[in-house]
């Protein structure tokens, strides 16, 4: 039985010079990087050093960048603290949010009297921005926007320019989830007007629970965990040197090898459109998965004409012919609950049918989708 992982939305294969470089701190440089003595200088010049690659990455100081477990916690980092520190009374996001965001703004509501709003979303997947204006141009109170960049379960992609230009003109804070971003397209955060971004490293070939925030300078936020004094005292507790040593090496080969492996990676997703619309006949593009100008070139979200009955095994037919993919986003499986993105633009038609997320990466093949598609046809002929 062949193999092939198509869920690199959901984690990627760490990159085999990532591990042998933590694999090398993890033996060389143990020392805390909180001591004094040489063992804890090392370590910590690893963490410092880390912080400058990847503001420069980035376009912004390294002072902005806190090393966090990861994205959610970055998220709830800027979210929480913007409510308590900087005066918010009113968030502006949307229902296709990640749940990292949309479960922080709803614990917030629930606890407080923060005022909350959601933008409208176009069947295409992406926001009604003459709405969002009107959201943020009309509100009393301090806002803080906190919309995605690019969308982890159908790929649309926020015109976060627009959006940052948007909060400057109004007052508003600007919160962007860049997840699905950081390794994959060239940002430059000085120029987009965010204030606080998220990131983590296991989206981009690095290793699981390391991450980032980026935190506007002088923003007036405050910690959420606290302790000693690490993070600049934005976040206690001893860093995780060797995942961050790994976080750094796999966001430079990802930044060496962008134009070489997003070429890559596209063609496979153009030959799987084109070979799926070939194979099979009603098959479906959620959103504005085959625009790349609109939509990431990592991933694509397909409506499958299979029936309401058979749709239940889909994943388990795929998962036992080898092929591991995901119904919505990795975060929300075996919760039972349908795809809260897909419930928001989809016709209730089409939500009687599957939806399956394919998201690719540097190490897939046309071999591999070539495959995937028999097995589909396969078993849509069954029925």
């Amino acid at each position: 039985m062949q193999k092939v992982y198509f869920d690199s939305a959901a984690t990627t294969e760490v990159r085999p010079e990532v591990i042998t470089r933590m694999v090398s701190v993890l033996k060389e440089d143990f020392g805390n990087p909180s001591s004094i003595h040489s063992y804890g200088r090392s370590a910590k010049n690893h963490i410092e050093q880390t912080r400058k690659n990847i503001a420069k990455y980035l376009g912004v100081k390294a002072s902005e960048i806190i090393f966090t477990s990861g994205g959610t916690e970055a998220d709830n980092l800027a979210i929480n603290s913007a409510v308590r520190d900087l005066g918010v009374k009113h968030i502006i996001t949307s229902k296709v949010e990640h749940h990292a965001v949309l479960h922080t703004v709803q614990e917030i509501e629930n606890r407080t009297e923060i005022k909350v709003s959601y933008v409208d979303i176009n069947t295409d997947g992406s926001i009604d921005y003459k709405h969002l204006e009107s959201l943020v141009s009309t509100s009393e109170e301090k806002v803080l926007v906190s919309l995605m960049h690019i969308n982890n379960e159908v790929g649309t992609i926020l015109d976060i320019q627009k959006v940052g230009n948007l909060c400057k003109e109004y007052g508003a804070l600007f919160h962007s989830d860049m997840v699905q971003t950081i390794g994959h397209y060239d940002v430059d955060l000085s120029t987009l007007g965010v204030d606080f971004t998220a990131v983590s490293a296991h989206k981009f070939h690095g290793p699981k629970g390391i991450g980032f925030a980026y935190i506007r300078k002088n923003s007036g936020l405050k910690p959420l965990i606290f302790g000693g004094e690490q993070e600049r005292g934005y976040r206690a507790g001893t860093e995780s040197v060797h995942n961050i040593v790994g976080m750094d090496e796999a966001l430079r080969l990802s930044y060496e090898n962008l134009d070489t492996e997003k070429e890559y990676i596209a063609g496979l997703k153009k030959y799987f459109i084109d070979s799926l619309s070939t194979a099979i006949d009603g098959v479906k593009f959620n959103a504005n998965c085959c625009d790349f100008d609109k939509s990431t070139y990592t991933l694509i979200n397909v409506c499958l004409p299979i029936s309401e009955e058979k749709s239940g095994i889909l994943l388990f037919h795929l998962d036992i012919n080898g092929v591991a993919c995901s119904k919505g986003s990795a975060c929300q499986s075996g919760s039972g609950k349908g795809s809260h993105v897909l419930n928001e633009i989809l016709s209730d038609e089409d939500l009687k049918k599957p939806s399956i997320r394919f998201s690719f990466s540097k190490y897939n093949t046309k071999e591999e989708i070539a495959y995937v598609v028999e097995v589909l046809r396969k078993f849509i002929e069954e029925e």
